[in-house]
């Protein structure tokens, strides 16, 4: 088990049998009064079982969520607001999150909330979330259409991750956490981008050290913008790279968040080769990585207005501010820059050429 840390990340990662009460220092009966462990439906079936085995906790709560993006949203918040009342639990108790992004998110914000603010843990259990949305500290809920615009900033106190985890997890949902994977060799290492084009055999075969390896290397690189800019105020930026075309692709279409930030990035490569930020080489070798697994570059839709859809979500990116959208986009290999500049029509006409392509 190796510990990756710095003043603000505090994550463990983790190749053997769950180990997650040894990244105490302490007994968790003497740290914590009670825990309580939310999670969804499809990792209850698989996973829970096998974890509560390794608390050894006296006063052990567990609550499940429906999975999928709904769970994000105030009803079920206030929900599980209440149920944490119910039970009494107080600001020497514990919320541990087992799932992926959207019991990340919620727990996060949950715990984040509840008496201004309690200790939570995550234990990511899909590849998406082990390299992206559990690292950080972003934690929120969904209004209608707009994602995570309710939130805040509020780190776990450590993030363990178990790559075993993954053995339950079907091949769309690897795919599409392969999609952040491949995002950090474009935000911020060209060498990793180069390492998943040599290795994708290995990868899609699911060889552990492989795997162990991608995950150490993008919580590494996302543990290091995040300590030099917790907030978002400056590099984070980049990390959201795709992500901008992503949000209203994912919400209106229906489709999983890592294949909404494909499409988002081949869109947002494709405007920096326009915008002669990049050269065709780099676009072409940037499709080929996504080709080699198996992700979308475009997206369907027989809705002839889709694109003003999608225009008035991205319009209303918590990211952006005085009026323009802040597009983040490729400038070279492995570094990519903040943009604002790009009208409405040329973002109309972008969606266009990727619609039903």
């Amino acid at each position: 088990m190796e510990n990756v840390k710095n003043d603000i990340c505090n994550i463990f990662i983790d190749d053997s049998y769950c180990n997650f009460s040894k990244c105490f220092d302490n007994d968790l009966n003497k740290i914590y009064d009670e825990i309580l462990i939310i999670t969804d439906d499809n990792v209850y079936n698989h996973q829970l079982e096998l974890f509560t085995k390794t608390l050894n906790s006296k006063i052990l709560y567990e609550y499940v969520i429906p999975s999928g993006e709904y769970s994000k949203s105030l009803d079920v918040y206030e929900t599980l607001i209440n149920y944490i009342i119910k039970i009494n639990l107080s600001r020497k108790s514990l919320i541990i999150a087992l799932g992926g992004g959207v019991v990340g998110d919620l727990a996060g914000f949950v715990a984040s909330t509840y008496m201004r603010g309690i200790d939570f843990c995550i234990v990511p259990t899909t590849l998406l979330s082990q390299v992206d949305s559990s690292v950080g500290g972003k934690v929120g809920i969904n209004i209608g259409n707009f994602k995570n615009i309710i939130g805040s900033f509020y780190q776990p106190k450590l993030t363990y991750i178990n790559i075993n985890s993954l053995n339950t997890l079907c091949d769309d949902d690897f795919l599409s956490g392969m999609s952040e994977v491949i995002k950090y060799g474009i935000i911020y290492d060209y060498s990793f981008l180069e390492y998943l084009k040599v290795n994708s055999g290995k990868i899609l075969n699911k060889e552990k050290e492989s795997i162990y390896y991608i995950i150490k290397k993008c919580v590494e690189i996302k543990s290091k913008i995040v300590l030099e800019d917790e907030k978002e105020s400056g590099l984070r930026k980049i990390l959201n790279f795709g992500h901008t075309f992503a949000h209203g692709l994912e919400n209106l279409l229906h489709i999983s968040h890592g294949y909404a930030v494909s499409i988002g990035m081949s869109i947002a490569f494709k405007l920096a080769f326009y915008e002669n930020l990049i050269e065709k080489n780099y676009y072409d070798y940037f499709l080929e990585v996504l080709s080699l697994y198996n992700l979308p570059i475009s997206f369907y839709s027989d809705d002839k207005d889709i694109e003003n859809k999608i225009l008035q979500i991205i319009k209303s990116d918590k990211k952006n501010n005085f009026g323009k959208i802040n597009f983040i986009l490729p400038i070279k290999y492995g570094v990519v820059r903040e943009f604002n500049n790009v009208s409405y029509e040329k973002i109309i006409s972008l969606l266009r050429e990727f619609k039903n392509a």
